[in-house]
Formats: structure tokens, sequence, C-alpha cells
């Protein structure tokens, strides 16, 4: 269902199979899948399909990666439209699991958590999968370097560029941070630390992951202990970055199955 006005390209798919009897809620539950940077919608059918041979509702939908890299302050009004979207549909009643893919979809989960305070849209539980962690500068050129792709020459010149391109813009968005009252944006990861919704968070991460140190899941794990939330999680020695279900699939499936039922007890 794209809207090219609003940036708001989602896709909705409901069940094809009966739903489970173990989910301990009226209501089908609905598992929003918010992708990574550069994410193209057929790579989340996959995910999707987990849910959906469950018996759930998905929404699927990838923020456009200048919105990620350097407009994240046009995050908000998506936080604020997919929000709107579960009212327009009649899901507000409807139990939500929220799974997030690298950075790109947790620093739109944040803003949808935004968006959510003050409704009363039940958030059962969140996926955090090769998420969060903080930016680095070797972290962002690998990013772009597999975004960018091509040539190997070409794939180097263009992904320093646009990396040294997005440190400037960064390095003003803390600066500018420092005096606006919405500077959250300046460093989203910082605030999911200290973010107020206590459902439970599943964690899948690698120490083999090479864009998100897993050092940095770990400490955000700890904090959001701390803050009385329930964690839990699947680490893992070898996956790379976003190949956890592909190199793990049975870990992955009986880890995500988990935490459903846990969210749903």
């Amino acid at each position: 269902m794209p809207d090219e006005q609003d940036h708001l390209e989602y896709y909705i798919k409901f069940p094809t199979v009966k739903l489970a009897t173990d989910h301990g809620t009226a209501k089908t539950p609905i598992v929003i899948l918010f992708g990574w940077a550069g994410c193209n919608d057929k790579h989340l059918c996959k995910y999707s399909q987990i849910y959906d041979d469950k018996g759930f509702i998905t929404l699927r939908y990838s923020a456009p990666l200048k919105f990620i890299f350097w407009q994240r302050s046009r995050l908000k009004p998506i936080g604020e439209r997919l929000v709107k979207l579960l009212y327009d549909m009649n899901f507000e009643n409807h139990p939500i699991i929220v799974h997030c893919f690298s950075n790109g979809g947790a620093f739109l989960l944040y803003n949808f958590l935004l968006a959510l305070r003050q409704k009363s849209i039940q958030l059962k539980g969140v996926i955090f999968d090769s998420s969060p962690g903080y930016r680095r500068l070797v972290s962002l050129y690998k990013a772009i370097s597999t975004i960018v792709g091509g040539n190997i020459f070409y794939n180097l010149f263009l992904s320093i560029l646009i990396s040294l391109f997005l440190v400037i813009i960064w390095q003003y968005e803390i600066i500018k941070g420092y005096f606006a009252s919405d500077n959250y944006q300046s460093n989203p990861v910082k605030y999911l630390q200290i973010e107020d919704n206590k459902c439970p968070q599943y964690f899948i991460f690698s120490k083999a992951d090479d864009l998100i140190y897993y050092k940095d899941v770990e400490e955000f794990m700890d904090l959001r202990r701390a803050r009385g939330v329930d964690v839990s999680y699947l680490k893992l020695d070898d996956s790379p970055h976003l190949k956890h279900y592909l190199y793990y699939k049975k870990e992955y499936l009986d880890g995500v199955h988990g935490f459903l039922s846990k969210c749903f007890k």
C-alpha cells in the first residue's frame, strides 16, 4: 500500500493459517517488522512468514535511506502515521509485537514508541535483531559499502565520500541537539536505553557481527534490565550481520517462538 506523498510504503499480510491457540488473547496479535537501512520488502517477507505460520497479522515497513542516515527528524511523523494506521484499521485493541532489524529498524522503533505515548495500544514485546549499536566510523563505512555495492574502486571512492559526509551531518546534529528540545534524533540509541516502555525485549546478535558490536548490545541489555525490563537473548558466535536466521534457523525460530510464548503467557 504505497503512499508516495507521505513516504509510507507499508505492506500488511493477513495469516493464511488458523490462529494459534496458545497466544492467550482473543484478538489476533500483530507483528510489526521494521527493516534495516536499504532493506527491500522481499527480504522482510521471509521473517513475515515466521509469524504468518503462527496465525498472526504482519505489517512490514522500511524507512527510506535518507531518513535513517541524515534526515532522522522525518522518522517522527512516520512513527505517528504508523500508529494512526493501526487505529484506522481498528487494530488498537490487538496485542502488538515489534521486530526491528539493525539500527535502521531500531531508530524507527523509537519514533514509533514516541507516538504510542498516551495511546491505548498494547505493546506486548520487542525483538531486536542485530541491534542496537553505537555509531562508529568503521561500521558506518561497512554499512555504506554494502549498500553501494558494484565495482571495488567505485565502491571504495563513493563509500568513503558518503561516510565522511554523514559524519559531518552527525556532528552537526549533536551540536544542534544541545540547543533543541527534541535532541533525541541525534542519538536514538541513547534514548532507547531509557525509554519508559517496560514490555519484554528479546535480542538476537552475534560476536561475529562487524557492523553492530556485540558488546554494545550487551551494554544496552544491562541498561534495560536496570530499568526493570524483562530481557532475554540469543547470542551467537559466527553469524554475520542480519544473517542469524540464515545461519541458525532452528535456534532462531526456537528463540522467537519462546519469546512469543512469554509475551502472551
